[in-house]
This record gives C-alpha cells, structure tokens and sequence, in this order.
C-alpha cells in the first residue's frame, strides 16, 4: 500500500492512498479513534482561537466531531454544534441546506435541527473540519449558518488539500496535503 507520511504538531501519521478518480491520488486523514493525534490538535487549536471572540463552534458529522469537542472542552465553552447529513427523528422544525446544482455528485445536504438553528441566530461562530480539499463542505457551512442568522468569524480545518483555497477569507489550518496527480 502506498502511504504519505504526515508531520503535523510534532506527531507523525502514515495516511494510505486512495484514488479519487483515474488520475489522482489523494492522502486519507481519519481523525476518529486517534486520541492522541486530537489532542495535540485540540491543544494548537485552543491557542489560535482563545482570543477570538466567538459564542459556538459548528462542524459537519462525523470525523470532525472528536476535534470540536476537545476545543469547545479547552475553551470552556458547554455546547457546540453539528451539522447533520440527514434529517433525524428528533429534529424539530429542521433548516435544510440542499447542495446547488452544479456541485459534485458525492455532496449531501446539511441539516440543523430547529432548536440549533434558534440556538445559533444571531450568535458569532466558529466553523470547523478536518479537511478542507474542494471547499463545498466549508461553503455549505457557511450558507447554512448565513440561513439561520449566525455569523462566521473564523474557518479552521486541522489540513488543507490542494490550491484552491488562497481567496478563503480567514481560514486557519494546521498543514497541508498535497494531491497526487498520476
């Protein structure tokens, strides 16, 4: 199997292949089950954001999940929220953000229940993933909240993959992922 080796916070990760389509190859980041790898992500991340004036951090499910948690612990705020795929059971008056047309095949919708969309309205945010490659998923983000009346002061994601992303406005990240064109 062919592996990329990833040097970020002074930890040292093999990530495999994987072909994303005939001609290119990208390194797979999983940051679930890696506890200490979110750790020492969390750490670095409380230190760039502690003095950002923001009431919640938001990410989509599911990979991302261990990382907000550990920042939302460090910077002592109760609560953080998530944005779903699907619409679930429990959902009361869901916000629905559909993917436009013209994006990719693979893109799903991102969903808030209703109580974290009031939960939201009007508040400062913080949005978050692990891996910011197409930039779809950060732009949903970023609609989905313009929806529920929130307002993004920083994107942050642990890697950045690919060129794409110079024009992105406020974005922290921690390292980056080259693509591997064949």
């Amino acid at each position: 199997m062919d592996e990329y080796t990833l040097e970020i916070c002074g930890l040292t990760r093999k990530l495999p292949l994987t072909f994303v389509s005939k001609n290119t190859r990208l390194a797979s980041f999983n940051l679930l089950g890696d506890v200490e790898l979110v750790d020492r992500l969390a750490d670095v991340l409380y230190e760039k954001l502690k003095d950002v004036e923001f009431d919640f951090l938001v990410g989509p499910e599911v990979k991302v999940v261990p990382l907000i948690h550990g920042v939302a612990l460090r910077l002592g705020h109760k609560r953080f929220v998530v944005c779903r795929k699907s619409v679930k059971p429990y959902m009361l008056s869901p916000v629905i953000l559909r993917p436009l047309a013209h994006f990719p095949k693979h893109v799903r919708q991102l969903v808030l229940g209703g109580r974290d969309a009031a939960l939201l309205s009007g508040k400062k945010v913080v949005i978050m993933d692990d891996v910011v490659s197409t930039g779809v998923t950060i732009r949903m983000m970023e609609k989905l909240m313009e929806k529920v009346g929130a307002t993004v002061v920083k994107t942050v994601c642990v890697l950045r993959q690919g060129e794409q992303f110079d024009k992105m406005e406020n974005l922290i990240f921690l390292a980056e992922l080259p693509v591997f064109k064949i």
